[in-house]
């Protein structure tokens, strides 16, 4: 077993229900994003984020708006829609019964 390709796994496995989780509580742009993950010390690459994003929104559970930065080209500012907030719950639920699963097997 690589012990880093399952460590990549794991994370490529919680990456979009993270990503779901800092829109839900705000509307953000792309590096504001990943800087969170950062900050919450999940390891990601801006060639991972970016496409899962525009997948998100071509399933109708991100939209987006554009705001003009006083500091470079305009920004693209992403949100939970309607479907996407519905999603989220969902995920969230079905996360708490997979974490307890996993704190009970891996005691």
């Amino acid at each position: 077993m690589k012990i880093e390709n399952a460590k990549a796994q794991m994370r490529k496995g919680v990456l979009e229900y993270c990503i779901l989780g800092i829109l839900s509580s705000k509307e953000a742009y792309p590096s504001e994003i990943i800087e969170e993950l950062r900050k919450a010390k999940l390891t990601v690459v801006e060639g991972t984020v970016y496409p899962l994003l525009t997948r998100l929104k071509n399933a109708e559970i991100l939209e987006y708006r554009w705001e003009e930065s006083k500091s470079g080209p305009p920004r693209k500012y992403y949100r939970l829609s309607a479907k996407g907030k519905t999603v989220m719950k969902e995920l969230s639920q079905t996360w708490q019964v997979l974490s307890n699963a996993v704190t009970t097997l891996t005691k």
